[in-house]
């Protein structure tokens, strides 16, 4: 049995928990509807022919679900015709992906982000189910799906319309999957992990993803270039874009797409168009590439995508790891696998500041540490740009990475200190140090 029915020919959805069936304006709706499938029965029309089909799962699956309409001590009854679609509403969802749902939650809460899981949004007058979604910064939602290797391959017919429901209402689509035939489909944009159990996707260990994230080279197509020209030309002159895929963390995913930090493209690779997940800065570099792709789009400066951490990691190297002198003790345990890039740790300066009472600024109310911190990379930056010696462009940019990397560790540990949004501190930081501090 489902509560939302689907007509074919108004071409309305009908919630049977409603008096009006959601419909106000058409009064008198269940008795026209009822009376007409009561009519179809006693002539015998086959319930396939008849009006009404499945209006949740299963056409979210895409599956169409013949159904007919009763009453049962005097409530309003829905019932499939096959009992394979009415087994559809009762599979349990399996542990690993409560685990994943688990997962996304903690670490969105942690980046100072919201979330739900099973939330149902009011598109019209229909729905949208979302495993779980992330409330990220300047109003970015992103609407995570997990599909395990459990699935029904037939729970996959609907990928390409739910993904495009949801992001023409404003959720961003995020599809994993532990499946490597449906990380190589390529109607949304799909990650991948490795098959885990559920106790180990569910703990803070170091989750990878190593499928869906790319990281984009720009290069110039002339004789000293390593990729063939994607144009089928011995060497065409003009600039183009390489993805090379490129691991990154599951957690620092779901905390940098609801940030803004890592955002979804269309790239594409000769006549194919591939769905990819790449940096805020690669997708400005590409739109820059395809405006002008006569010359290599300038490089952007950015945070890097993933870093390396103190976490134990999710998977099952044999080997463990060497004790660091300024850690405690730990238990033995599988040893972390090779980052994908460096982590922005918490700085001298920062942890100096949680050993001693933080002095709070009167107009922003956040520590001076932080307004310090902002004003040394904002002046490291402003040398940078005053320079044109190469060699000291070089370590001048050193200089202002270190510096930005500082601050940004300072906001981090801040807004998590505090359960606040990183994004909107970093904000309001930038907007008092930039205008008003000057």
């Amino acid at each position: 049995m489902a509560n939302v029915v689907w007509h074919k020919n108004f071409r309305i959805l009908l919630d049977l928990t409603r008096d009006d069936l959601d419909h106000p304006e058409l009064p008198g709706l269940w008795d026209l509807i009822y009376a007409a499938d009561r009519f179809y029965g006693r002539r015998g029309v086959p319930v396939s022919e008849r009006d009404l089909q499945c209006g949740g799962v299963c056409r979210d699956m895409g599956v169409e679900a013949p159904m007919h309409l009763r009453m049962r001590g005097g409530r309003r009854e829905a019932v499939h015709e096959r009992r394979e679609d009415e087994e559809r509403h009762s599979v349990p969802m399996s542990d690993e992906h409560k685990a994943y749902q688990e997962r996304i939650l903690r670490v969105a809460h942690e980046g100072g982000f919201g979330g739900d899981s099973e939330v149902r949004t009011r598109v019209g007058r229909t729905w949208i189910q979302t495993d779980t979604l992330v409330e990220g910064a300047d109003g970015r939602r992103i609407g995570w799906e997990v599909q395990l290797s459990t699935i029904d391959e037939r729970g996959l017919r609907g990928v390409r319309a739910r993904a495009g429901k949801a992001a023409k209402n404003g959720i961003t689509p995020a599809w994993h999957t532990d499946r490597l035939a449906y990380a190589q489909r390529n109607d949304t944009h799909w990650t991948r992990s490795d098959r885990l159990p559920a106790h180990l996707i569910a703990r803070n260990g170091d989750l990878r993803i190593v499928s869906g994230f790319r990281a984009l080279d720009f290069w110039h197509c002339d004789t000293n270039a390593l990729y063939p020209c994607p144009d089928g030309i011995r060497r065409c002159g003009k600039a183009h874009a390489t993805a090379r895929p490129r691991d990154i963390f599951f957690d620092d995913m779901v905390r940098q797409t609801a940030a803004g930090t890592i955002v979804p493209i269309q790239f594409r690779a000769g006549k194919t168009v591939h769905r990819y997940w790449v940096t805020s800065a690669d997708r400005d570099r590409l739109d820059d590439l395809n405006s002008d792709d006569t010359r290599l789009p300038i490089e952007r400066d950015a945070a890097p995508a993933s870093g390396a951490s103190r976490n134990r990691p999710t998977c099952q190297p044999t080997v463990a790891p060497p004790a660091h002198p300024s850690l405690p003790a730990q238990p033995a345990f599988p040893a972390q696998p090779s980052a994908p890039a460096l982590e922005t740790a918490p700085t001298a300066a920062l942890l100096h500041a949680d050993r001693h009472e933080q002095v709070t600024d009167t107009t922003t109310g956040l520590p001076t540490e932080l307004i310090t911190l902002q004003q040394a990379a904002d002046d490291a930056h402003l040398r940078l740009q005053q320079l044109h010696d190469h060699h000291e462009r070089d370590l001048q940019r050193k200089a202002w990475r270190e510096a930005a990397e500082a601050a940004q560790a300072a906001v981090t540990h801040y807004a998590r200190s505090k359960r606040l949004n990183r994004y909107e501190v970093e904000a309001r930081l930038r907007q008092f140090v930039r205008h008003t501090a000057r």
